[in-house]
């Protein structure tokens, strides 16, 4: 719309329903190119970030340089675990501690993500072969605080 439009009280010169439906669209229109389904910008900064992290699976996200959940939690990998091997070693009271980002029924492996199968039949995924975790004393997004427990813990980075 132009200035022009605009008439001396400041207001647009359109009926309040006219108005309300512009600003409507405008908002939907912000919030598609947002969700990388718009065009421009924001898609090839979508595009960029699925070629440094692989083709993300919808439950792990980047924030700051490094691997989160979707709560933006930030994700583990661990030493013991032999990446390619399909298997998780962290089992028993060592998953109550660092929680395995499970895959959901359904979903399947993507880019570099795939998905292991743990010792008690759930499905975790794993980046680069590596199984991700959470820490359970990561209370809210930001928190880093597994990163170089016992020296076989590691933040997981793209």
């Amino acid at each position: 719309m132009t200035l022009s439009r605009l008439t001396a009280s400041g207001r647009l010169g359109l009926p309040g329903a006219a108005v309300t439906a512009a600003i409507s669209a405008a908002i939907l229109l912000s919030a598609c190119s947002g969700m990388g389904m718009g065009s421009g910008s924001s898609s090839a900064s979508a595009s960029s970030t699925a070629s440094i992290t692989g083709n993300m699976p919808p439950t792990v996200k980047v924030s700051n340089g490094v691997l989160t959940d979707p709560q933006g939690l930030t994700l583990y990998t661990f030493d013991r675990d032999t990446a390619g091997s399909g298997k998780s070693v962290c089992n028993g009271q060592c998953a109550v501690n660092w929680p395995p980002l499970l895959a959901q029924p359904g979903t399947s492996a993507t880019g570099q993500y795939t998905i292991i199968t743990r010792d008690d039949g759930s499905r975790q995924w794993a980046y680069r072969g590596k199984p991700l975790y959470r820490f359970a004393k990561d209370t809210k997004p930001g928190d880093r605080t597994g990163d170089k427990v016992m020296n076989v813990w590691h933040i997981a980075t793209p």
